[in-house]
């Protein structure tokens, strides 16, 4: 039995642990993914999370129901396994994918002191099962700004799958949240507007 006047001892960062992590995590900032920017630059792992969490700042006060800071947390983690992996579009991912993300992700939460390690895992673990309102958001964030970067990038780099893709992926996700519900049909009117404007330009 643990003596009442002992102080439980917490691990810290050291700080070369810390920047040897945050190495690992330098990679995100040149991971693509599979879209370009409104400018032509191939995304990147880091730039996709960065903008999930700012859409989970800007919209705390139109979801006030959910612990937008914990789905910022989210954001900003779900990705971290892809410093290891690299980035695997939806539609090209296989079980084998998420078993090497799932045990590349395991190796670096490893690596971090216990007093997050813990905390870290179970909330992935939460973001995997979507048991709570907050993993539901983060996942619709997820989607939407996929989405939302597809419309901004030129259609000519398009795969043919992706003129649908475009109006489903997130449609589910988005079920049960007013605001996004109303991101989601936004972001289909943009698809379709682009796609029509496309069979203009071939006409």
């Amino acid at each position: 039995m643990e003596n009442k006047g002992e102080k439980t001892t917490v691990e810290r960062w050291n700080v070369s642990a810390f920047l040897d992590f945050m190495g690992k995590m330098e990679k995100l900032k040149s991971v693509p993914r599979h879209c370009v920017t409104s400018d032509g630059v191939t995304e990147v792992v880091a730039a996709h999370c960065w903008r999930m969490a700012l859409m989970a700042l800007m919209l705390k006060d139109e979801i006030p129901e959910v612990d937008m800071d914990k789905v910022i947390h989210m954001c900003l983690l779900h990705d971290i396994g892809e410093a290891v992996t690299g980035d695997i579009p939806s539609f090209e991912k296989t079980q084998k994918h998420e078993k090497t993300e799932k045990e590349a992700l395991d190796g670096l939460l490893s690596e971090i002191p216990s007093s997050y390690r813990e905390k870290y895992k179970n909330l992935f673990q939460e973001m995997e099962e979507l048991s709570s309102m907050e993993a539901k958001v983060y996942k619709a964030l997820d989607k939407l700004e996929a989405v939302i970067a597809h419309n901004e990038s030129d259609i000519a780099g398009w795969l043919p799958l992706e003129y649908d893709l475009q109006k489903t992926y997130a449609a589910r996700a988005v079920e049960g949240f007013p605001f996004l519900e109303k991101l989601q049909d936004a972001c289909v009117k943009e698809t379709e507007r682009k796609i029509a404007e496309e069979k203009k330009d071939v006409l």
